[in-house]
């Protein structure tokens, strides 16, 4: 390993230098490339834009810049989601990003349709580079996106929206804050704004016995409870064993 690219990534502030110096080399196909690679790092990119990938539960999912990079934390999401998919179920992924929530859910498991969808332009193009021809991917405003065969149709609806409240936004890392979409951060004044909204909607789109399941912070827990109960589903609420995980689900009965 190359000590003074280590040494570079350290004084630029990156806590895991020797990684990221190691996972750089790994992907660059040329000194040329490398260099620019570790210029772009330094000046502050996520690492995952600048290799072009990133480890989802146990997958390598394609990232662009300008796209959300999916979060460790959300693997409590997808593995909750996969306690209910069966074969022949109908999952959807909404807020998708680049897609890696609803292909984890759906990875290894015959005959399931998967659909995905955001708001983002980018994301969604990310998405069908990682999605297709396993799934579909739409774009458009949360369930406007959705083809209209589906209501009533869906078994396991996922979403990791964005849940920063608006006021948060300054307050986090620059490497999310001046990187990724301001759409896939900014959840509102309270950050349950898309929360809410995807819970209201839950109850027309899921089938009987279907279920949502909605990533927030556990500071928020309980008023995403409160959301799913007024949309009519019972409802759950799971932490991981480390506590930075937090999702409430909805079942419709």
């Amino acid at each position: 390993m190359d000590q003074g690219v280590v040494a570079r990534l350290r004084v630029a502030g990156c806590v895991f230098a020797e990684d990221e110096a190691r996972l750089i080399g790994e992907t660059a196909r040329s000194p040329a490339e490398a260099e620019t690679m570790i210029v772009r790092r330094v000046a502050g990119e996520p690492l995952e834009h600048v290799l072009g990938w990133a480890e989802f539960a146990g997958l390598r999912v394609e990232v662009g810049p300008g796209v959300f990079v999916p979060r460790h934390r959300s693997e409590l999401l997808v593995d909750l989601a996969r306690r209910w998919v069966r074969p022949g179920a109908v999952v959807v992924d909404l807020c998708c990003g680049t897609g890696a929530l609803g292909l984890a859910v759906v990875r290894r498991l015959d005959g399931v349709e998967l659909h995905a969808a955001d708001v983002d332009p980018a994301a969604v193009a990310c998405a069908r580079r990682n999605v297709e021809p396993a799934g579909r991917v739409h774009q458009g405003d949360l369930y406007a996106a959705l083809p209209a065969g589906l209501r009533g149709r869906v078994d396991v609806l996922l979403a990791s929206p964005p849940y920063v409240p608006t006021a948060a936004i300054a307050l986090m890392p620059p490497e999310a804050r001046d990187h990724e979409p301001r759409t896939a951060l900014d959840g509102g004044g309270d950050g349950l704004g898309l929360v809410r909204r995807i819970a209201a909607g839950a109850p027309g789109w899921l089938a009987t016995g279907g279920v949502v399941l909605l990533e927030l912070s556990a500071a928020q827990a309980a008023a995403a409870v409160d959301a799913v109960k007024d949309a009519g589903l019972a409802d759950e609420e799971h932490h991981d064993d480390d506590g930075e995980s937090t999702v409430v689900t909805g079942q419709r009965g």
